[in-house]
């Protein structure tokens, strides 16, 4: 379990990292390719729809030929688009690269592929707390690696910060070594199910087809925070150490918002959690004073409430009456990543 727990950890927290920082190249790229913001938010749009289309079938592709393979695959897929990324010279290429390429890698090297190799190795009675763990790895990566992205275009340049992040994104590679899972000799060790079959299972939950519904939420504020905001502060006068303080705030609050759902879904019924949740949502309208005012310890002192009102994705569904949904090693487990986003 540990070592599942802390290479699936390791993993989420890179490739999500490299992801929450995006908007950080917003400015520097528009500015030298010459293009308009509308081309590098279409990207990112891109980016998303592909990621949340394509987790279905990373999720299928890891139940039947293992996580590792995928994750490897994944993590190529990201190199390869991140130095793209950095080359890209037109529209097209720049949003098939980091659009399509990164999207698709992201499904790969993320919660789709993650997520389904801790519900069938981790103990039923620790899952939920296991996920909270895995995703709150997600948000220490953003804590993490946005300051870092920051620190990197400011002193070795856009194209060459990208170019790192790729040789980074790489890293993954051994670590998905240590997700491999055990086959039984003769054959595999779970029953086999097409994704057809898997579908129909998953949308026969009420609570995965509201689970599925609630996530449409992350592209309307997680993403268009992350993309939107450093230009934003940016223009109001206050520096890119600002913005890249913000949304490191928002992943370290997330981190404990995420690592306490995960583990209070072994307690308490997910309704409940979401029941006591629902009120917080209202502290958002906060987010709107900071287009009143360019002071940086105000846009400091708010983007904690993004971070603590974030869902704590999925991982409060590993309690007792959900567990067969997503401990049977089938591509069930997979398809919590159609919403497109994280963890990210």
């Amino acid at each position: 379990m540990v070592q599942v727990l802390l290479c699936g950890a390791l993993i989420v927290t890179l490739s999500m990292g490299i992801r929450h920082g995006f908007g950080l190249w917003l400015a520097p790229i528009t500015m030298e390719r010459g293009w308009t913001r509308q081309t590098f938010a279409f990207a990112m749009a891109v980016q998303n729809l592909s990621w949340g289309l394509a987790g279905p079938i990373a999720g299928m592709l890891a139940d039947r030929y293992g996580a590792f393979r995928v994750l490897m695959g994944g993590s190529l897929l990201y190199a390869g688009g991140l130095v793209l990324m950095s080359q890209a010279t037109t529209g097209p290429a720049f949003i098939a690269s980091t659009g399509l390429m990164i999207g698709m890698a992201q499904s790969g090297t993320t919660y789709a592929v993650v997520y389904g190799v801790i519900g069938r190795q981790i103990d039923p009675m620790k899952r939920s707390w296991a996920m909270g763990v895995a995703a709150a790895a997600g948000s220490f990566g953003q804590f993490l690696m946005v300051p870092v992205e920051n620190w990197l275009i400011a002193h070795l340049g856009w194209q060459q910060a990208l170019v790192l992040l790729g040789c980074a994104a790489l890293v993954i590679i051994p670590l998905a070594w240590g997700l491999r899972e055990p086959q039984l000799p003769g054959g595999p060790t779970r029953p086999q199910q097409s994704i057809g079959a898997a579908l129909r299972e998953a949308m026969g939950y009420r609570s995965f087809q509201l689970l599925m519904a609630g996530y449409f939420v992350c592209g309307f504020q997680v993403v268009f925070i992350g993309v939107h905001m450093p230009s934003y502060l940016r223009d109001k006068g206050l520096s890119p150490q600002v913005a890249s303080y913000a949304l490191a705030l928002i992943g370290l609050f997330n981190v404990f918002g995420t690592y306490a759902a995960g583990t209070l879904g072994q307690r308490q019924q997910v309704r409940h959690l979401v029941e006591q949740r629902l009120p917080r949502f209202g502290q958002l309208h906060a987010l709107r004073r900071a287009g009143e005012q360019q002071r940086a310890e105000f846009v400091l002192q708010r983007v904690d409430l993004a971070g603590q009102r974030r869902l704590g994705h999925v991982q409060p569904l590993g309690g007792t009456a959900h567990v067969a949904l997503l401990g049977d090693g089938e591509e069930v487990a997979h398809l919590l990543e159609v919403h497109g986003d994280i963890p990210p």
